[in-house]
């Protein structure tokens, strides 16, 4: 059975070092979120340009089935806190969908 964790691709620019400390960053809160949908439902991308300058910018894309692509991105330096801002950017976004289609619902 499919995990959230292995719909993530990480991208080059992050370290080989870095992919299971992202992997835990990101997920917990956001699973529980997405968990509304079966993994295979959902593919999730982290990326970072321009690493450890002050341009560095790290974004995180979601796509899930029949949901407008969301994107969440950080300009933190450190990379930890970029990594869980990004991560509570998709979360958000992902509830505002969540909570928009329960109400057209009732």
């Amino acid at each position: 059975m499919a995990e959230f964790r292995d719909r993530l691709r990480v991208v080059p620019e992050f370290l080989p070092e870095d992919y299971e400390k992202v992997k835990d960053a990101l997920f917990g809160r956001l699973e529980r979120r997405l968990s509304r949908w079966d993994p295979s439902q959902v593919e999730l991308e982290i990326s970072m340009k321009e690493r450890d300058t002050s341009a560095q910018r790290v974004t995180l894309e979601c796509w899930i089935t029949g949901v407008p692509k969301i994107v969440g991105t950080s300009r933190q330096l450190d990379l930890d806190q970029a990594v869980i801002e990004v991560r509570d950017d998709v979360w958000r976004q992902v509830d505002k969908f969540v909570t928009k289609q329960e109400s057209q619902r009732k």
